[in-house]
């Protein structure tokens, strides 16, 4: 991570270095100066740009075709080309590591293990998924998440939805080892679920720690302050890229654009129509992890191709122009996209995604202020374990009945804590984490989210917009009579007709089981968000605020 912006020594010596940085400054629109005790102490804090998290590169911007650059082999017509713009964003460097999520599980064992086992649990990732009906993978079913020889392979067995809660998790450790790293938190050895930090829960002024550090502050009325979105200090939120993002790093076009002319459009990461490498020094070797044939998943004997035979190390081959490693191969990777056929003629041309369900974070509306809105609302109680007991007389290695025991389950159910008697629930039907902020879907139940009166939007879920609702069925000119009895089935009738629905994720680019053409990045595949599978990966990715290149440029 960059140098700090901020003085470490002490808070009173930040203090009078923005009283004197700032002391002539003045608002352009009223006058009255920054910085001013005096005048009530609104704040303008040094800052200089957004600081680059831990892992991630910085991906420039820009307009690109996106969707199909080759034929069509699967006949799906899903990715149909369209030129589109990206703005400028992150992307890790690498796949997300074994060895990086066994420090998720580690911390989140560590954390909420001995009063809520149950999240630990349902972070574990599926070792099963190597099992096949015909092949002998029980070796990497045990090992390849856990032993030193597979630390530096990616992750498999990873469901979307735990890809998601690794993104909360590790938004929330980076930001509290940056208020550490500036002075302005305590570090605290052995969090538990009660005292564990939490951005949302912190800049709602709901985070139960009692270490916190305090900043001055230049209002007279209030002292001292926590630290505040308008400082700038914190990172925005680590998450899965779009699929629009995710293609555009994978092609790495700035390596080939002159001025405004890209010089030559790519079918993979790197350039050529071939998946050998092409210098003198590497030639002929494998530019990615994949199979090459039939039957061929690493090359002969004495001269391993990809020297990989299922997954690669995370830094293996040769990065694409962004510094990305493996965007081609290894393992294919979620976004944050649901899936649709028609989603690249459908979305916007600027910063393209569907998966849209807006939400806002939940008030306690018995605490409601002068029409300023009530008190955001945490998750206070956590899973809730209803325990029962039953008997049960397990067999002896002999055959026959054996002494009858006593066995006590725990079943998770759907906590119900929330004051404004909301089921509190995720949509997977999990509770939420104890501690992290509620959030609900807007709504027209609800006054305060002004949906009568918005223009671009006028409900919480557009997942099927243009693509799965009323509007695009086939039974849409028949009339409100003919589909009312037929819910969500309308355009995608699930098990039946087809496998989409609003569970169907993306994931993108081609895996050690796959043949070159899942290479392309245009190629688009989907996977329901609760399975996982032993070629299937992600990485993070994060917004780009304010300039699309940096300073200096």
């Amino acid at each position: 991570m960059k140098k700090s912006l901020w003085n470490k020594k002490t808070l009173g010596v930040i203090l009078l270095a923005l009283a004197g940085s700032c002391a002539n400054e003045r608002s352009p629109v009223t006058g009255w100066a920054y910085n001013d005790p005096t005048n009530g102490g609104f704040e303008k804090r040094p800052y200089e740009e957004q600081e680059t998290g831990p892992g991630l590169v910085l991906i420039e911007g820009g307009t690109f075709t996106m969707g199909r650059t080759e034929h069509d082999v699967t006949y799906e017509w899903n990715n149909i080309p369209r030129r589109v713009t990206v703005s400028s964003f992150y992307m890790d460097e690498t796949e997300v590591s074994n060895f990086s999520y066994l420090e998720y599980l580690y911390w989140t064992a560590r954390v909420f293990g001995p009063t809520f086992p149950d999240i630990y649990y349902k972070a574990l990732p599926d070792t099963l998924v190597w099992r096949e009906k015909l092949a002998y993978n029980e070796p990497y079913v045990e090992y390849y998440l856990r032993h030193p020889s597979y630390r530096d392979y990616p992750v498999v067995g990873v469901n979307w939805l735990q890809a998601n809660d690794f993104c909360a998790w590790r938004t929330d450790r980076v930001n509290e080892f940056i208020l550490i790293r500036e002075g302005l938190l305590d570090h605290v050895p052995s969090p538990t679920d009660q005292d564990y930090f939490s951005t949302e829960a912190y800049l709602a002024g709901k985070w139960q720690g009692q270490l916190k550090v305090k900043l001055q502050s230049f209002d007279e009325q209030n002292p001292e302050r926590d630290v505040r979105m308008e400082d700038g200090i914190f990172l925005p939120k680590y998450r899965l890229p779009t699929e629009a993002e995710w293609e555009y790093a994978a092609y790495g076009l700035i390596g080939n654009t002159i001025g405004e002319r890209i010089t030559e459009r790519r079918i993979y990461p790197w350039n050529g129509h071939g998946v050998r490498n092409p210098e003198d020094a590497f030639i002929g070797q494998m530019m990615a992890n994949f199979v090459r044939g039939a039957g061929d998943y690493m090359g002969v004997a004495g001269f391993l191709n990809d020297n990989a035979d299922i997954t690669a190390p995370v830094y293996s081959y040769w990065p694409n122009d962004y510094g990305l490693y493996n965007m081609a191969g290894n393992v294919s990777e979620w976004v944050m996209d649901v899936y649709r056929p028609s989603t690249i003629q459908d979305a916007d041309e600027f910063r393209p995604f569907r998966g849209n369900v807006f939400t806002t974070q939940k008030r306690d509306s018995t605490t409601l202020v002068g029409g300023y809105g009530g008190e955001i609302l945490t998750n206070t109680d956590g899973p809730v374990y209803q325990k029962f007991k039953h008997k049960v007389t397990p067999p002896t290695p002999h055959g026959g009945a054996g002494e009858t025991v006593e066995v006590v389950d725990s079943v998770l159910t759907i906590m119900t804590n929330d004051p404004l008697g909301n089921n509190n629930a995720t949509p997977e039907g999990k509770a939420d984490i104890p501690g992290r902020v509620q959030w609900r879907e807007v709504s027209t139940a609800f006054a305060t989210d002004n949906l009568d009166e918005r223009r671009n939007y006028k409900t919480a879920d557009y997942i099927n917009y243009l693509d799965g609702d009323v509007a695009s069925s086939i039974y849409y000119q028949l009339g409100e009579d003919a589909y009312a009895d037929r819910g969500d089935k309308l355009m995608y009738e699930y098990a039946k007709t087809s496998l989409i629905n609003d569970k169907a994720r993306v994931y993108k680019g081609g895996s050690w089981r796959d043949r070159a053409y899942f290479m392309v990045p245009g190629t688009r595949r989907f996977l329901d968000q609760r399975q996982a599978a032993a070629w299937l990966g992600f990485r993070c990715a994060m917004v780009r605020l304010g300039s699309p290149r940096g300073l200096g440029k």
